[in-house]
Protein backbone atom coordinates (compact mmCIF):
# COMPACT_ATOMS: atom_id res chain seq x y z
CA UNK A 1 0.00 0.00 0.00
CA UNK A 2 1.29 3.47 -0.87
CA UNK A 3 1.84 6.03 1.88
CA UNK A 4 1.61 9.38 0.07
CA UNK A 5 1.05 11.33 3.29
CA UNK A 6 3.64 9.64 5.51
CA UNK A 7 5.82 12.73 5.74
CA UNK A 8 2.99 15.10 6.66
CA UNK A 9 3.09 16.78 10.02
CA UNK A 10 -0.33 15.29 10.81
CA UNK A 11 0.85 11.71 10.31
CA UNK A 12 3.87 12.39 12.51
CA UNK A 13 1.73 14.12 15.14
CA UNK A 14 -0.79 11.25 15.33
CA UNK A 15 2.00 8.70 15.59
CA UNK A 16 3.71 10.70 18.34
CA UNK A 17 0.47 11.16 20.34
CA UNK A 18 -0.28 7.43 20.13
CA UNK A 19 3.20 6.70 21.49
CA UNK A 20 2.72 9.26 24.27
CA UNK A 21 -0.62 7.71 25.25
CA UNK A 22 0.78 4.16 25.61
CA UNK A 23 -0.23 2.84 28.99
CA UNK A 24 -3.21 5.20 29.07
CA UNK A 25 -5.10 3.92 26.04
CA UNK A 26 -4.29 1.75 23.08
CA UNK A 27 -4.79 2.43 19.40
CA UNK A 28 -8.07 0.48 19.26
CA UNK A 29 -9.46 2.60 22.10
CA UNK A 30 -8.32 5.78 20.36
CA UNK A 31 -10.03 4.65 17.16
CA UNK A 32 -13.27 3.84 19.01
CA UNK A 33 -13.20 7.18 20.87
CA UNK A 34 -12.64 8.95 17.55
CA UNK A 35 -15.70 7.21 16.11
CA UNK A 36 -13.88 5.04 13.61
CA UNK A 37 -15.62 1.70 13.11
CA UNK A 38 -12.38 0.26 11.74
CA UNK A 39 -9.39 0.62 14.09
CA UNK A 40 -7.12 0.37 11.04
CA UNK A 41 -8.07 3.94 10.11
CA UNK A 42 -5.78 5.20 12.86
CA UNK A 43 -2.95 3.07 11.47
CA UNK A 44 -3.63 4.38 7.97
CA UNK A 45 -3.59 8.01 9.19
CA UNK A 46 -0.41 7.66 11.25
CA UNK A 47 1.38 5.80 8.45
CA UNK A 48 0.23 8.36 5.89
CA UNK A 49 -1.80 5.95 3.78
CA UNK A 50 -4.87 8.18 4.02
CA UNK A 51 -5.79 11.75 4.88
CA UNK A 52 -7.90 12.72 7.87
CA UNK A 53 -11.28 14.16 6.87
CA UNK A 54 -11.78 17.62 8.35
CA UNK A 55 -15.12 16.63 9.88
CA UNK A 56 -13.27 13.97 11.92
CA UNK A 57 -10.90 16.49 13.54
CA UNK A 58 -12.86 17.18 16.76
CA UNK A 59 -13.40 13.51 17.61
CA UNK A 60 -9.83 12.48 16.80
CA UNK A 61 -8.44 15.42 18.78
CA UNK A 62 -10.49 14.37 21.82
CA UNK A 63 -9.39 10.75 21.43
CA UNK A 64 -5.74 11.83 21.23
CA UNK A 65 -6.12 14.25 24.17
CA UNK A 66 -4.94 16.96 21.79
CA UNK A 67 -6.11 20.47 21.11
CA UNK A 68 -8.58 20.50 18.18
CA UNK A 69 -7.02 23.69 16.77
CA UNK A 70 -3.65 21.98 16.46
CA UNK A 71 -5.18 18.92 14.77
CA UNK A 72 -7.23 21.17 12.46
CA UNK A 73 -4.18 23.18 11.42
CA UNK A 74 -2.25 19.97 10.60
CA UNK A 75 -5.26 18.48 8.79
CA UNK A 76 -5.71 21.58 6.63
CA UNK A 77 -2.03 21.41 5.76
CA UNK A 78 -2.36 17.72 4.88
CA UNK A 79 -5.53 18.28 2.83
CA UNK A 80 -4.37 21.35 0.90
CA UNK A 81 -0.59 21.20 1.04
CA UNK A 82 1.69 23.61 2.90
CA UNK A 83 1.49 26.48 0.39
CA UNK A 84 -2.32 26.54 0.26
CA UNK A 85 -2.49 26.07 4.05
CA UNK A 86 -0.31 29.17 4.50
CA UNK A 87 -2.71 31.09 2.24
CA UNK A 88 -5.67 29.97 4.37
CA UNK A 89 -3.78 31.06 7.50
CA UNK A 90 -2.97 34.41 5.91
CA UNK A 91 -6.60 35.04 5.02
CA UNK A 92 -8.45 33.49 7.98
CA UNK A 93 -5.75 33.35 10.60
CA UNK A 94 -4.26 30.23 12.04
CA UNK A 95 -6.46 28.23 14.42
CA UNK A 96 -5.06 28.71 17.91
CA UNK A 97 -5.12 26.30 20.79
CA UNK A 98 -7.13 26.72 23.96
CA UNK A 99 -3.87 27.32 25.81
CA UNK A 100 -2.96 30.21 23.52
CA UNK A 101 -6.49 31.59 23.87
CA UNK A 102 -5.96 31.50 27.65
CA UNK A 103 -2.74 33.53 27.26
CA UNK A 104 -4.59 36.06 25.09
CA UNK A 105 -7.30 36.33 27.76
CA UNK A 106 -4.58 36.99 30.35
CA UNK A 107 -3.09 39.73 28.16
CA UNK A 108 -6.51 41.29 27.64
CA UNK A 109 -7.08 41.26 31.39
CA UNK A 110 -3.64 42.70 32.12
CA UNK A 111 -4.18 45.54 29.65
CA UNK A 112 -7.87 46.16 30.44
CA UNK A 113 -8.85 45.05 26.92
CA UNK A 114 -6.64 47.71 25.34
CA UNK A 115 -4.45 46.86 22.37
CA UNK A 116 -0.86 47.03 23.67
CA UNK A 117 2.09 47.38 21.33
CA UNK A 118 4.92 44.89 21.56
CA UNK A 119 7.79 46.80 23.10
CA UNK A 120 11.34 45.89 24.05
CA UNK A 121 10.21 45.63 27.66
CA UNK A 122 7.24 43.35 26.88
CA UNK A 123 9.41 41.22 24.57
CA UNK A 124 12.05 40.91 27.34
CA UNK A 125 9.32 39.89 29.81
CA UNK A 126 8.05 37.22 27.41
CA UNK A 127 11.57 35.90 26.94
CA UNK A 128 12.07 35.79 30.71
CA UNK A 129 8.92 33.67 31.05
CA UNK A 130 9.46 31.32 28.10
CA UNK A 131 13.23 31.36 27.76
CA UNK A 132 13.21 32.37 24.08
Amino acid sequence: MAHPHKDTRLAKFVSKRIDELKGVKNQAEIAAQAGFTNANMITMIKQGATKLAIDRVPDLARALDADPAVVLRLTIEQQLGPVAARAVDEILGSPISKNKRAWIAELRDAYDDNDPHVTRKSRAARRAIFGK
